[in-house]
């Protein structure tokens, strides 16, 4: 592969590690993969904001966090809370997980009144909002996109990775299809080697959340590199 489509697909990878069991050298092990791979950002827990930012101190990798994560339930006002906390660490952006359950419902004004309290709340920070879809049915799912638009959100991400599913194809089909290049949309969950980031890439995701990023680029690279 191409060194130049090589940086295209690294600078759409969110390098993402939000194990329960991820200690510290687990976090410096994935950022120092970010800046090798010239990754977009890294996906860290909230408790590693500050060290991953210390980490990749004068890289151009980002920081990005999760808030109400992984279930959503959690109180708006405390998601406002982890959102400015996010910031105040270093965060450069959040992947808020939508409250599912108000979804379920159909209280789509709850969901958009909650994301927008958190845009409000958080001036120039990137706000996702991660819409679960492995819950949803296609209408929920367009219906949750319409929600992120009208909160304020700048991308709909599908996926947890740790709900029923991941991903699909057809996820993203339906999301860009309702969002109409309004927002951007990221596809998590269940991506693991290079032939499916291109499939969702072609799909139309902008970016990518994997746990996978320095397996994609060694494979994407023919199997060499440093790490190989």
């Amino acid at each position: 592969m191409r060194k130049e489509e090589l940086r295209a697909i690294a600078g759409r990878i969110d390098h993402t590690n939000l194990r329960p069991d991820v200690v510290l050298s687990g976090i410096e092990r994935l950022c120092a993969e970010a800046v090798e791979y010239g990754f977009y950002s890294v996906c860290v827990a909230p408790a590693y904001i500050r060290k991953a930012a210390v980490f990749l101190s004068g890289s151009d990798v980002k920081v990005t966090t999760v808030v109400g994560f992984p279930l959503g339930f959690t109180l708006a006002s405390v998601k406002v809370y982890e959102s400015l906390e996010a910031m105040m660490c270093g965060a450069d952006e959040i992947d808020v997980v939508m409250n599912i359950s108000r979804a379920k419902e159909g209280d789509w004004g709850y969901v958009e009144k909650e994301l927008n309290s958190i845009v409000l709340a958080t001036g120039d920070l990137v706000r996702k909002l991660i819409i679960e879809t492995g819950y949803l049915n296609d209408a929920e799912i367009a219906t949750a996109s319409e929600a992120a638009v009208a909160g304020g959100a700048d991308f709909v991400k599908t996926s947890t990775g740790f709900g029923p599913r991941g991903a699909s194809l057809g996820d993203i089909g339906l999301i860009k299809d309702t969002v109409g290049g309004r927002v951007s949309i990221k596809a998590a969950g269940g991506i693991r080697d290079l032939g499916t980031v291109r499939e969702f890439i072609d799909a139309g995701a902008d970016r990518i959340g994997t746990s996978s990023g320095a397996e994609i680029m060694r494979e994407a690279a023919g199997g060499t590199g440093p790490h190989s």
